[in-house]
């Protein structure tokens, strides 16, 4: 499926978001050049500050074209990007969604194959509409992008986490097809998506994951190497 190198590029849709600075964080410190993507300068700066290489995109705006521009001598892609909690439906579709698509699409066009995809725990279920309009079309939104995902001719993963936290992280996760509820930091779900890239067994893989009591390694080893 591909392994990824010391000197390969990876390009990170949501590059500004929380998992994305995180995920940057980590790859620049081992030695792999993190391309975030960002839409606002301020962003872009910070970024480059960390020590990434950030481009501009604006993904509910660009078009695939503008994505493979980005993509631009990258060996993977990440998206880890999302609409917020704000409340907007229409976010869901424009960018958790739209957003995913378009990735795909571009990382098709570019040649690159490896692809991993941050979704959400549970997001095969059927939303539960008390929620409200927002959380419905999130979840729907999750869904079809990792059922486009699964689809396309690409080496994709797609991690679905459960609530997310700032945490400080533990390195120990429960890791599964499906794993229930539960809760988990961000950080520990940026070395997971790290963790995945330096190991092609992790291919063509979906999983659930929360805290836990395994270590990330050992996790992988025991779903993606038997």
């Amino acid at each position: 499926m591909g392994q990824l190198s010391a000197s390969s590029r990876v390009a990170i849709v949501g590059g500004a978001g929380k998992i994305g600075r995180l995920l940057a964080d980590r790859l620049v410190e081992q030695g792999t050049a993190a391309v975030p993507l960002a839409r606002r300068d301020v962003q872009l700066e910070a970024l480059a500050v960390a020590g990434g290489d950030p481009r501009r995109l604006d993904i509910e705006h660009a078009g695939v074209d503008d994505f493979v521009a980005a993509f631009e001598g990258c060996d993977a892609v990440v998206f880890t990007a999302g609409g917020g909690a704000d409340g907007n439906a229409g976010r869901k579709q424009t960018v958790d969604l739209g957003g995913s698509l378009k990735s795909i699409a571009a990382a098709e066009l570019s040649g690159i194959r490896r692809f991993v995809q941050v979704s959400a725990i549970g997001v095969d279920a059927p939303a539960d509409a008390s929620r409200g309009e927002a959380w419905v079309a999130y979840v729907e939104a999750k869904r079809e992008a990792d059922s486009a995902l699964r689809a396309s001719g690409l080496a994709w993963t797609i991690l679905r986490p459960g609530r997310l936290t700032d945490d400080a992280p533990t390195g120990l996760v429960e890791l599964g097809p499906d794993v229930g509820p539960g809760a988990i930091p961000r950080d520990d779900v940026a070395a997971l998506i790290a963790a995945c890239l330096a190991d092609p067994a992790t291919a063509l893989h979906q999983w659930e994951v929360v805290g836990g009591t395994t270590s990330i390694e050992d996790a992988i080893v025991a779903h993606a190497h038997r």
